[in-house]
């Protein structure tokens, strides 16, 4: 579904990614993984088309998409969850749904669609659904980052992209939208998903790509990141799970 061949970006003249490949296949959760800085945002921000490349390609679906511009990409099929959940706050949480939506408009069923998918979001996250006329600076960090991902879902994409959505939250919040990630995959749903939380993005993902310094360093499926002794070390605590 996804192919990066070797991209290279840049912020003004430092280097972000350096040659970077990563592969996602239909119906994955691929996790990338790394410290603060190594390139994991950078990554999903060239793939949604935040970031123009320097040089390299990004495939979906089989097509070069690396020169069109971001609200193409979502139009293809590509959602960007983005760091932060960045909800419009002073809208009602129906109305941040909805502007998930807006690059559908031009569909003749749109309106009957609309009604189908916010069904379908408030029966994954009930508290959307409760607190459905509330501005978006009301709801808790956790209700935030659950209609940050509904927003994204609203774009019915093949491939979500998710930036950190366990950051800033409480553990048995952490566990909730964990558990709603592997239902929206389950779906089918593809999920490219960035955290630093890699005991649980290596438990629900497939496989798992580790960046330093914007360079791929490993690469495996999720069982022998688990079991590396590098991983253990650097990013899981010193111990496997």
């Amino acid at each position: 579904m996804l192919k990066l061949k070797e991209i290279v970006a840049h912020y003004g003249p430092i280097p972000a990614l350096r040659e970077i490949s990563i592969d996602v296949q239909d119906g994955e959760i691929v996790t990338i993984l790394g410290a603060n800085g190594a390139g994991k945002s950078t990554t999903l921000r060239a793939i949604s088309g935040l970031l123009k490349l320097s040089s390299g390609t990004i495939e979906f679906d089989g097509e070069d998409i690396g020169q069109i511009p971001p609200e193409t990409r979502v139009t293809r099929g590509i959602a960007h969850v983005p760091e932060g959940r960045r909800v419009f706050p002073g809208l009602t949480v129906m109305d941040n749904l909805l502007l998930g939506a807006s690059s559908r408009s031009h569909r003749k069923n749109f309106r009957r669609e609309i009604e189908d998918d916010i069904e379908s979001v408030c029966s994954l996250f009930p508290d959307l659904k409760r607190f459905s006329k509330n501005l978006a600076w009301t709801l808790s960090g956790g209700q935030q980052q659950m209609l940050a991902i509904a927003r994204g879902l609203m774009a019915q994409p093949k491939l979500l992209l998710l930036d950190e959505p366990s950051l800033g939250l409480a553990p048995v919040l952490v566990e909730q939208v964990f558990a709603s990630i592997k239902s929206i995959n389950q779906s089918r749903t593809t999920i490219l998903l960035v955290e630093q939380n890699a005991h649980m993005a290596l438990e629900i993902a497939s496989r798992g790509y580790v960046l330093e310094t914007g360079k791929i360093v490993l690469h495996d499926v999720s069982a022998n990141l688990i079991a590396d002794e590098r991983m253990k070390q650097a990013y899981l605590g010193g111990r496997g799970r």
